[in-house]
């Protein structure tokens, strides 16, 4: 009899701890992500100044100080997966990873298979060519004649199939799909393409960082509100990201991040 009391006694005793350990189920993916202290966030650093590689081999950027600022107040840690742009959102959906950020913007497609949190920055889009290119540019569609490249799931590669390719402007050959904008920008230098339709901050980053190309033309057409990408129906993390981005917001610790990758506030 004492030895059955005895075992009872250890059996609580173990599940108790277990629970004050954090070992019951999370109730939701933010209490899950705040149990293992630890949040995983996909991104495709191709595209700085939000994401991309240094010199160091370290992923860095606006979006990458931006996370772990967030993920500092939130009490826990963050381990950032490299992942091409277009299965970022496939990997929220599947579980693989906790949230994207990656300078994504909204659009119905995006918002059937996720939610999203506030916006933390506004784009535009720009258009990079040659330092050559003489072309006077009056609108975007003046570009159908030119082959185009873009980056493989992002709202401009929508926006080009969408009004140059579909509306038959552009032939679809024309139209060069990239996982990674910087060899986009490689190939208008090379001659390779005549133009890169990608957000602002990275056109600008580009531009500078490989030379002998410029702007062409700039609008606001696919771009806009930039916002992270979290679970369909992950109501209690996207309310914690969000507290924490209006709080960022409202202390200037976003304009800083722009100054300092950016060079202004967006």
């Amino acid at each position: 009899m004492k030895r059955f009391i005895f075992l009872s006694l250890l059996v609580m005793l173990i599940v108790s701890l277990l629970t004050a350990c954090g070992g019951g189920k999370p109730a939701n993916k933010l209490e899950e992500i705040k149990q293992k202290g630890e949040m995983v966030v996909g991104t495709s650093p191709d595209y700085p100044p939000f994401e991309y590689v240094d010199s160091a081999g370290a992923i860095t950027g606006f979006d990458i100080e931006l996370i772990n600022e967030i993920a500092k107040r939130m009490g826990v840690k963050v381990k950032i997966v490299d992942m091409p742009f277009d299965s970022l959102i496939a990997a929220v959906q599947e579980g693989k990873i906790d949230l994207s950020i990656s300078a994504f913007n909204y659009t119905e497609e995006r918002d059937k298979n996720v939610d999203f949190t506030d916006a933390y920055y506004y784009a535009k889009d720009r258009f990079l060519v040659r330092e050559d290119f003489s072309e006077n540019i009056t609108k975007a569609e003046d570009f159908a004649k030119y082959k185009i490249g873009v980056g493989t799931g992002t709202t401009q590669e929508g926006w080009l199939q969408e009004n140059l390719v579909d509306t038959g402007l552009m032939p679809a050959e024309a139209l060069y799909h990239y996982d990674r904008a910087e060899q986009a920008a490689l190939d208008v230098k090379s001659g390779r393409i005549d133009v890169y339709m990608g957000d602002n901050a990275v056109v600008d980053a580009l531009a500078k960082q490989l030379g002998g190309m410029k702007v062409a033309f700039e609008a606001e057409l696919s771009s806009g509100p930039v916002m992270m990408v979290i679970p369909e129906g992950a109501k209690e993390l996207q309310a914690e990201i969000n507290k924490h981005i209006k709080a960022l917001l409202e202390e200037g610790f976003v304009d800083k991040l722009a100054v300092k990758y950016i060079g202004g506030g967006g």
